[in-house]
């Protein structure tokens, strides 16, 4: 990589981060409160090199078998969340490599991750993947199934949910990503009453067309793919 290259992506994961503190304070929030999690799913394996030289350790894959691979390739130094679908017989694979899976979209995964989990003497962290929105081409809960299923959800004891995930519809404006993200968090105040040992403190919401409006509505995670490489010549558009 060249160090053209190098620098653009220095200077981008620098601007969104400051961007990210800007907003976080702009909502009376602290900015240790939001995470950036840099998607990495097009991006060349220099380019997520460079992320790391940068001060970026918390990576984000869609891809259950690249994650895998660039887990054992990238070593210790990263924490890898699995942000993309999980099919249920990946579970295995990507257990002993994951920090947190945003993507649990059904209460048969989850029990199949818990499952897996137990025989492997692992307590994996995950969020609950909603589609608020309901879009039929989204995965995900939706919310009044994720109502009807919260108290089986609750009992699995051998996964730790963390909180809730979503993605709001595309637009070309962020502010039509505004009511998706309220309502990811009302439905996680309305959650968390309902089983006070279970605070869910994570939300996984904002991409990079949208992640300010997310931090506005308490994200506190938000994965950003192409605004990290925006600048850099790819046979394929990061996402």
């Amino acid at each position: 990589m060249s160090s053209e290259q190098a620098s653009i992506i220095t200077a981008n994961l620098a601007t969104i981060q400051g961007k990210i503190e800007e907003a976080a304070r702009a909502s009376r929030r602290s900015p240790a409160d939001v995470r950036l999690v840099a998607v990495t799913k097009y991006a060349e394996l220099a380019w997520v090199r460079q992320l790391i030289d940068a001060g970026m350790t918390t990576l984000g894959e869609s891809r259950p078998q690249q994650l895998v691979e660039r887990a054992e390739l990238l070593g210790d130094a990263v924490e890898w969340h699995l942000i993309g679908h999980l099919q249920r017989n990946k579970v295995r694979q990507v257990l002993p490599h994951v920090s947190l899976i945003h993507s649990i979209d059904t209460l048969r995964l989850l029990s199949r991750v818990g499952e897996i989990a137990s025989e492997l003497e692992l307590r994996p962290r995950v969020l609950l993947e909603v589609n608020v929105s309901g879009e039929t081409s989204k995965d995900g809960f939706s919310s009044e199934s994720l109502r009807a299923e919260w108290q089986q959800i609750v009992e699995q004891n051998s996964v730790v949910v963390d909180g809730l995930m979503t993605m709001a519809p595309a637009s070309d404006d962020p502010e039509d990503a505004r009511p998706t993200f309220a309502a990811l968090r009302e439905l996680r105040d309305e959650l968390s009453s309902l089983a006070p040992g279970l605070s869910l403190p994570e939300l996984s919401m904002g991409m990079s067309g949208d992640y300010i409006v997310a931090i506005e509505e308490g994200a506190t995670l938000v994965r950003i793919g192409s605004a990290l490489f925006d600048g850099l010549s790819h046979s394929e558009q990061p996402s």
